[in-house]
């Protein structure tokens, strides 16, 4: 799990995002250059599905993250980016990936999925300890995607820690919840279809 701090955020993403990302343009790296040697500067113009890989590397395993603000949590997917405030969330999922539920609906992040077998075998005890209360079903169980370990455990115990103290504190007003925020991410939806109308045209003009 990776997370770094921007403008006073905690942003979250898994540790896979940035080797992926980066297979990504390594692989359009080279295929580019290996277009460049054959063909020389004018094979540049039939590169263009070379670059959409690397873009699809960014925007797949990179761009989406988890943010966490002082008034909201937002998930942020390929598609939609999704602000939940604090005061409206009322549980916290973890089954297939971390999923923010409101009265109004769940929302999953992209950034944190639940993990595959490997890494629930992976889990050690220290994984399993210390989670707040909400991560414990009946006696005192924990579901695999809670477990600190893997990517939609690491995320919801950020998630569940800081809604507890902020309930703990007085700081939410339960009768007046926020209102969760959806915006499509229309710039990188557009550069995706922008970037396969490219490759389209410049492979059928090879062909």
């Amino acid at each position: 799990m990776k997370s770094s701090k921007v403008a006073g955020a905690t942003v979250f993403r898994p540790r896979t995002s940035l080797w992926f990302t980066g297979v990504a343009v390594l692989v359009a790296l080279g295929g580019l250059a290996t277009v460049v040697a054959a063909q020389g500067p004018a094979g540049l113009l039939a590169g263009w599905p070379l670059i959409g890989v690397a873009y699809a590397g960014w925007w797949l395993f990179w761009y989406p993250a988890v943010v966490f603000a002082e008034d909201a949590v937002t998930l942020r997917n390929p598609l939609a980016t999704v602000r939940v405030p604090w005061s409206a969330l009322i549980d916290v999922d973890t089954k297939y990936a971390l999923k923010l539920v409101t009265p109004r609906g769940a929302y999953t992040a992209w950034a944190a999925p639940a993990p595959g077998v490997w890494g629930t075998h992976a889990g050690k005890p220290e994984h399993v300890t210390n989670l707040p209360s909400t991560s414990y079903g009946p006696g005192g169980s924990v579901r695999p995607g809670d477990m600190k370990n893997t990517d939609s455990g690491y995320a919801a115990y950020e998630v569940r820690t800081r809604w507890q103290a902020l309930v703990e504190g007085g700081r939410i007003d339960v009768d007046h919840p926020g209102s969760v925020h959806l915006r499509w991410n229309w710039s990188c939806i557009a550069g995706a279809v922008l970037l396969v109308a490219a490759g389209a045209v410049s492979l059928d003009l090879g062909s």
